[in-house]
């Protein structure tokens, strides 16, 4: 049993929950609680840390596929992110996507997010696509990192199935869209039509920006169409989860008329 903050393995959890580099390195990501490493795929979780506790009340053997390790309460406390830790941490390997995993069904439903910098924002948004059927988030180079463990916390366990890739390049990524046939809207605040009017059942991909900015003007011009929600009382913008909700699940809606 590990019973000291100074073991090396400690250190490097307590690290890799902290520096996205050191997550980047060493292609794992963590997470926290028995939901998301009952979700994990097996085959991807490379190390399971119980706290002294959880290991006397709830482990069983059978569950693990991958090497396991009982820490000390007040140890396992120090590794995890949470405030109030629920007894197992999981290393798991990170997923590499490419934009072409994204657009392997016909007609995709995508989502394409500028500059999103909260973690919880990026996290719902991926639980969000999920329950809406889209088959993929695309990130541009400015959004928050999917493998910060709030943003996995958030993911609700969709992270684990909801194929994820981060362009290096916005604009030429939205081309690459429109090469394939995918229709691109942009909720932008100065769009001239209403979200609910275009016809989402073909190939689609909604672009929603940061959460205090909006799009870039940029960005919102490199979409096909631009299209506003509407707001009433005195709202000057909608939360970015919150919008993206309204948009995957009108296109939900249409295609499943």
């Amino acid at each position: 049993m590990i019973t000291s903050t100074a073991n090396q393995q400690v250190k490097q959890l307590i690290q890799l929950n902290k520096k996205g580099k050191l997550r980047n390195a060493q292609d794992v990501f963590v997470v926290e609680g028995p939901r998301m490493f009952r979700e994990a795929p097996g085959d991807r979780i490379e190390k399971i840390y119980l706290s002294e506790t959880y290991f006397k009340s709830r482990w069983k053997e059978k569950e693990a596929e991958a090497p396991w390790e009982v820490v000390q309460d007040s140890v396992f406390k120090a590794m995890c992110d949470t405030q109030t830790p629920q007894g197992i941490l999981c290393l798991v390997k990170q997923y590499h996507y490419s934009l072409s995993d994204l657009l392997k069904k016909e007609n995709p439903l995508l989502l394409v997010l500028e500059n999103i910098q909260d973690p919880g924002n990026l996290g719902t948004m991926m639980r969000t696509a999920e329950g809406a059927g889209a088959d993929g988030v695309i990130l541009s180079p400015g959004c928050a990192d999917m493998y910060n463990p709030k943003t996995i916390r958030s993911t609700m366990g969709s992270v684990y199935r909801v194929p994820f890739f981060q362009t290096g390049n916005l604009k030429e990524t939205m081309g690459q869209l429109r090469e394939r046939g995918v229709n691109t809207f942009a909720a932008y605040l100065d769009g001239a039509k209403g979200y609910d009017r275009p016809d989402y059942r073909k190939g689609t991909a909604f672009l929603l920006g940061n959460e205090g900015n909006g799009l870039t003007q940029e960005a919102a011009l490199s979409a096909d169409t631009c299209i506003r929600i509407p707001m009433e009382g005195k709202l000057e913008s909608l939360n970015v989860s919150a919008a993206s909700a309204v948009l995957l699940y009108e296109a939900h809606r249409q295609r499943n008329l």
